[in-house]
């Protein structure tokens, strides 16, 4: 992987660790459903007319209701879950529990196709698991808010995200990933803006919620599918996908830095633990336990 590529790999990584940040920033002024809504309108706009420019929109035809489907969940339900949780939870824990979507991707693939478990893929799922607990373990007390609902929200999105990763693979194969992407954001504006019409904030969000909105949209979510798409095209699926490993860092990095947000080192543990696991069930790390005799 030339330097040229590692650079953009890390910035795509801070803008969609800074995704949970801006979320946190207007969610609570927006509210989640109308805040996604937003978000996906902008990024629509700004992908729209790079599918048409490119004319992928004639490779449409008998794929509409597929791409739909990929919208809402890969798009509509995670995004407005993901608002949801950082009503409570700080930005970059909630990055760090984004970072279980591979695990669910493969227990889904497990149970919808059959794909073999091996033993260490499954010693990853319980060190994954663990370490969804071992982050969460110092929050879970009297003096505090329940956060057991917006945990769960989170840890629900990325099952959703496992879920439609397998859904495309599936059904979707060899469309291009800038008609996939356009679409399920075009998809999730059609759902979520008439939706937000029931959820419309009682004031005016103040400037720093609509800033976020606008990069969240713009930046976060446009711009970051094209640089996705680009790593794609020129390393291909597996090394582009690594840039979930990266994520959870810069959206501890970016809470810490922008919103205070404390590091603990619980976190830290557990974050190591999600990312250890991951790597294990998906493959990324490998080792062999190989048994030898000596003959004497």
């Amino acid at each position: 992987m030339t330097p040229k590529y590692i650079i953009e790999l890390f910035l795509l990584a801070s803008l969609w660790g800074g995704s949970f940040i801006f979320m946190r920033i207007a969610s609570p002024e927006f509210g989640p459903v109308l805040l996604i809504a937003l978000r996906t309108l902008i990024a629509s706009l700004l992908l729209l007319p790079l599918v048409f420019f490119t004319k992928k929109h004639l490779r449409l035809k008998g794929y509409k209701t597929k791409i739909f489907i990929v919208g809402i969940f890969n798009t509509a339900i995670p995004f407005v879950l993901f608002a949801y949780a950082t009503l409570t939870l700080s930005g970059g824990l909630t990055a760090v529990l984004n970072a279980t979507t591979p695990m669910f991707g493969a227990i889904v693939a497990y149970f919808w196709f059959k794909e073999k478990l091996t033993v260490i893929a499954t010693f990853g799922l319980i060190i994954g698991f663990v370490g969804v607990y071992l982050l969460m373990l110092d929050k879970f007390n009297f003096d505090q808010q329940n956060l057991l609902l917006p945990t769960s929200a989170a840890l629900f999105a990325s099952l959703c995200y496992g879920l439609s990763a397998n859904y495309t693979k599936k059904y979707l194969t060899g469309i291009s990933s800038t008609l996939l992407a356009t679409g399920s954001q075009l998809s999730a504006t059609i759902v979520l803006l008439p939706l937000s019409a029931f959820f419309l904030p009682t004031q005016m969000p103040n400037n720093t919620a609509i800033i976020s909105v606008v990069l969240l949209g713009l930046l976060c979510t446009g711009v970051a599918y094209i640089m996705f798409f680009h790593l794609i095209a020129n390393l291909g699926p597996i090394k582009a996908i690594s840039v979930t490993y990266l994520i959870p860092a810069f959206g501890l990095f970016w809470g810490s830095i922008l919103l205070d947000e404390v590091i603990s080192i619980s976190m830290l543990i557990g974050c190591g633990f999600i990312l250890t696991g991951v790597a294990l069930a998906t493959g990324l790390m490998k080792f062999k336990i190989s048994l030898s005799t000596r003959r004497s």
